[in-house]
């Protein structure tokens, strides 16, 4: 399949990625636009592996508040200049982490941040229900296991599915940015307020 100018925006408008790599990708894909997709986030995933050793001490702060005003975030999200962080891009990029935030209640950033207790827990509890339910040993670990990930996917907010594209995880848009700024881009902190309650869970 040829791949005109045309095919080869319309990818570049949606990642962000250059026009060279778009066209690449869209060649390794055979005009396949969601293949391309895939390419520039599996690209995306190795510069990211490759940046992540680097220091990141600029960045922004976003706060999001949500219409009423009972709950709000803020969130700290890290690159290595100053230039990055001022962007259109960088700053829309922290705004949607900070609504994310307000909106599905992460508990921590990475999974190698949720303490060990509540994952053993989680896998105990797990585990003994599928006992109780008539699965044989083998099973129910294999049960436990399944939803352990599940927790995850809601507790930690790098895998939590992006609330405005539910297909992608957190951790999609941080490599999307990495890649695109070939910075190190990392969620440092956060931090949830709801109304009347004290902590975020």
């Amino acid at each position: 399949m040829e791949i005109n100018v045309e095919m080869v925006k319309s990818l570049r408008e949606v990642t962000g990625a250059g026009m060279m790599e778009c066209k690449k990708a869209l060649q390794e894909a055979k005009g396949d636009v969601e293949q391309a997709k895939k390419i520039l986030r599996a690209r995306g995933a190795q510069v990211a592996e490759k940046r992540a050793g680097r220091e990141a001490k600029q960045g922004v702060v976003e706060a999001y508040i949500h219409a009423g005003g009972r709950i709000g975030a803020m969130v700290e999200i890290n690159c290595e200049t100053d230039f990055v962080a001022r962007t259109e891009e960088f700053k829309l990029l922290a705004r949607d982490i900070a609504m994310q935030i307000a909106a599905m209640n992460p508990l921590v950033v990475d999974r190698a941040d949720v303490p060990a207790e509540l994952v053993e827990k989680e896998r105990k509890d797990s585990r003994e229900q599928a006992i109780s339910e008539g699965k044989n040993e083998q099973i129910a670990d294999k049960i436990a296991e399944g939803r352990l990930e599940k927790y995850y996917q809601e507790v930690v907010l790098t895998e939590q599915a992006f609330i405005k594209d539910p297909q992608r995880m957190i951790k999609d848009l941080i490599m999307d940015m990495t890649a695109k700024t070939g910075e190190n881009v990392s969620i440092r902190r956060f931090q949830r307020f709801e109304l009347g309650i004290d902590g975020t869970k």
